[in-house]
């Protein structure tokens, strides 16, 4: 199990590495339109950027299942990237099917991934509710002035 925990190691912190990086832009870009845009109220504006920002921080989560089917596949757990992926999406999603499964030898990562993509999950969803409520919060404030 050991070797599966110092293989997965890396993949993980990219993982949160990446993450990290999305949740920063997303918040900066946040932050930046709101500022631009302020004192204009638009129900075009708050959809684009709620939509924005749930649109890249699923992509973030896409582009992980890929690190991960990318690492099995490295390790010559299967023999196209699309099975591979499929296999990264049901650990990741922590969905698990259990119609793919790895060797003896690297079937703990599947878990390890499960947590990694809980977290990750975990994050995404933090972030949108965070945007949300900044929008309502916006909005309350702009009701106040009126």
């Amino acid at each position: 199990m050991l070797h599966n925990v110092l293989v997965a190691t890396p993949v993980m912190l990219l993982c949160l590495l990446l993450q990290g990086v999305v949740v920063t832009i997303c918040l900066h870009r946040y932050a930046h339109f709101r500022h631009t845009y302020k004192g204009k109220e638009a129900l075009w504006m708050d959809v684009l950027l709620l939509s924005t920002v749930m649109l890249l921080t699923l992509l973030c989560n896409f582009v992980q299942m890929a690190i991960w089917a990318a690492l099995f596949m490295f390790l010559g757990e299967f023999s196209d990237f699309t099975t591979a992926l499929y296999h990264s999406g049901v650990n990741f999603s922590t969905l698990g099917y259990g119609d793919v499964v790895m060797s003896r030898h690297w079937r703990m990562l599947g878990p390890i991934e499960a947590a990694n993509g809980i977290l990750m999950f975990g994050v995404s969803t933090s972030v949108m509710t965070a945007v949300v409520m900044e929008v309502i919060k916006y909005h309350g404030a702009r009701l106040k002035q009126e």
